[in-house]
């Protein structure tokens, strides 16, 4: 599985070769010069410190800095083109996972909290954006640095450096046991950091219910409890991180030890100097130093593939709405809608069944029954979050699976309960479906929605910022602003999934004015729960089980005995409704 990662890491890598190149050139820069100062050692001990040669002592400083700056520059040029190579990989690999997100289907959305998408597209990519970084870095220079000072000290003393080499393998067993177990907790913890970034997004989406119903201590203890479960997963991960080094540490010194030994041997029986004695020493130090950094590196790495699993796990969702390879653009149409024979279900629930209708060009047709009907389903369907299961949704005559999504939905306008609106200006949250709209347009679907007097009352008039979810405004006001988002679209037809639901008497009575301008010459699916809404409807069908059990005009189904009937006798009966 790891495998299938890394490919996945390196094919993000490859656009961006040229910079690792460069950085490689000056990884052996920078591994020459430690190669080189080891090397150094046994003429500055065989010469300057033994023979005493005091016309070479002119030289050591210009060597010392010649080195230190050669070292730093090529230093410099490593890590500046590895990171930034390390960081537009990360750059794209979000794009392309939030673009993907994008594209998924509502079912998706249904299943999974959008805390635990934020925190793969934020949290689990940043850990790989750290760790790939790190890695990138430390993995060129470390082992063009082991490899170069291997050869330092093979090529001064073969047996000695054997010695010292072979413990280097035994190490590879913990190494991999530390990592593996890194891994399996760093992957726990980023799905505890799921859980808590929905919890943390959920409390901040909710603030006003937790502040009426005094439920701030219970939220508190929820994001506690998520918050420790993290905390336990990384503790772990700390707690193996930091075992790492100690082990390496004491399987090295073996070798370290061995070294010594039999180096001090060598030079007491004059079979070595000291200076190359304490060149080989050097060159071992030297060495076991990237070979603790490299197991350290391993660490990150197993990191970086527990968030990078989670995040092509999402990568690897299917989108299941999606143009086909012959679909093509829908044209302005009529906005005669046929819904022929369909059934939808959200896994094992059927939610329609055999539900046929025809909504012809200009016509208003409601939607009503009780909640679960299957009314905001129908909706759904005609803008294609989700494909039916059996038969068809045309419009002007043409399958909707047979036609981009973006023309599609450019023919579709969108008034829904939920009013939900952009921490942005209330100009852009009116352009957010027509951006390119001319500030005469702008104006106009304003008056039309009846939003200028409450607009015009804010600090800074269209330009004044409304808040997260459009918290500044009140009900009527956001939903108003809705409606001039829809109005400024100009689509021909439009659906209203219970637009006045929220509403006071006075907030709807001014909205359903507004709807009364945005519906003008429109196609207009309403989906109501107040029957009030609709009773000027062309057409209203009743819905019960997924199924219409009954259709007509207002007064034509208030004459018969069925469903319509009783839910019109409980609104109206104390006068709930006027």
């Amino acid at each position: 599985m790891n495998w299938d990662i890394y490919r996945k890491l390196l094919s993000y890598v490859r656009p961006y070769k040229g910079r690792l190149f460069v950085s490689v050139i000056a990884s052996i820069g920078v591994a020459g010069s430690d190669a080189a100062a080891a090397k150094l050692v046994q003429p500055f001990i065989d010469w300057i410190v033994v023979e005493a040669r005091a016309d070479l002592l002119s030289y050591v400083p210009f060597i010392v800095i010649g080195l230190a700056s050669f070292k730093g520059i090529s230093r410099y040029v490593q890590e500046y083109f590895i990171r930034t190579a390390g960081q537009l990989v990360m750059f794209d690999l979000r794009n392309e996972v939030f673009g993907h997100t994008l594209a998924l289907s509502m079912r998706y959305f249904s299943r999974v909290s959008s805390g635990t998408v934020m925190s793969r597209i934020l949290n689990d990519i940043t850990i790989m954006q750290a760790s790939v970084a790190e890695v990138l870095v430390g993995l060129l220079k470390e082992v063009l640095t082991l490899v170069s000072l291997t050869v330092v000290a093979f090529y001064a003393d073969w047996k000695m450096a054997l010695m010292a080499f072979v413990v280097l393998p035994l190490t590879a067993w913990p190494a991999s046991a530390i990592g593996k177990r890194i891994k399996s907790y760093s992957k726990k913890g980023q799905t505890a950091m799921g859980e808590l970034t929905a919890a943390l997004e959920q409390s901040m989406s909710g603030i006003k219910v937790i502040k009426a119903f005094g439920t701030e201590q219970k939220e508190y203890d929820k994001f506690e409890a998520e918050n420790r479960s993290f905390y336990s997963f990384f503790r772990k991960v700390i707690k193996y991180d930091a075992a790492s080094s100690p082990v390496m540490e004491i399987l090295l010194s073996l070798g370290g030890a061995a070294v010594i030994w039999y180096g001090l041997h060598r030079v007491f029986e004059g079979k070595m100097t000291q200076g190359e004695l304490f060149s080989i020493l050097a060159a071992v130090m030297f060495m076991y130093t990237p070979a603790k950094k490299l197991s350290k590196l391993y660490n990150r790495i197993q990191q970086a593939i527990g968030a990078a699993e989670r995040v092509f796990e999402l990568r690897a969702e299917p989108v299941e709405i999606h143009d086909t390879s012959d679909a093509v653009a829908m044209p302005r149409v009529r906005g005669e809608i046929v819904f022929d024979r369909v059934g939808f279900s959200y896994g094992d629930e059927q939610v329609l069944e055999d539900f046929s209708f025809t909504a012809a060009p200009g016509e208003v047709v409601a939607l009503v029954g009780a909640s679960g009907a299957g009314k905001s389903t129908v909706a759904g369907l005609l803008n294609r979050f989700y494909d039916v299961s059996e038969g068809s949704v045309r419009v002007d005559g043409t399958d909707i699976r047979e036609v981009t999504l973006d023309s599609l939905r450019a023919n579709l306008a969108l008034v829904d309960q939920e009013t939900f609106l952009f921490n942005e200006s209330v100009r852009n949250n009116v352009l957010y479906g027509c951006p390119e709209a001319e500030d005469s347009k702008l104006n106009d679907a304003i008056d039309q929605a009846y939003a200028r007097e409450f607009i015009e009352q804010l600090p800074q008039g269209v330009e004044t910022g409304i808040g997260n979810r459009g918290v500044r405004l009140s009900g009527g006001q956001r939903q108003r602003i809705c409606i001039a988002r829809a109005i400024l679209r100009d689509a021909p037809i439009l659906i209203l999934d219970e637009a006045t639901s929220a509403l006071d008497t006075e907030s709807e009575a001014m909205v359903q004015k507004a709807l009364q301008n945005l519906m003008h010459n429109r196609t207009t699916l309403v989906i109501a729960h107040r029957l009030s809404t609709v009773m000027h409807a062309d057409k209203i069908l009743v819905l019960d089980k997924g199924k219409i059990v009954e259709q007509g005009r207002h007064d034509q189904l208030v004459a018969q005995d069925g469903l319509y009937r009783r839910l019109y006798t409980m609104q109206f009966q104390n006068g709930n409704e006027e």
